[in-house]
């Protein structure tokens, strides 16, 4: 279960990808990564999604720009 820290952490995230229009495949993957998920299947991984499940799993908002 996510602490009260980390669901604002996740929010503010989400809200900040959307509004910096990040592309839909890495927020996808950021929020598999930060919500502890399963990788995709081998042929549905994108380099977004693959770059947005590391991020994710590192709680880092560093590379949201990189993805606009």
């Amino acid at each position: 279960m996510m602490t009260p820290e980390d669901k604002m952490t996740y929010y503010n995230a989400v809200k900040k990808m959307e509004e910096m229009g990040v592309n839909d495949n890495y927020i996808q993957g950021w929020v598999a990564g930060f919500l502890n998920n399963p990788e995709l299947e081998e042929q549905r991984i994108t380099d977004e999604w693959e770059s947005g499940f590391e991020d994710g799993k590192e709680h880092t908002d560093a590379n949201f720009a990189n993805f606009c």
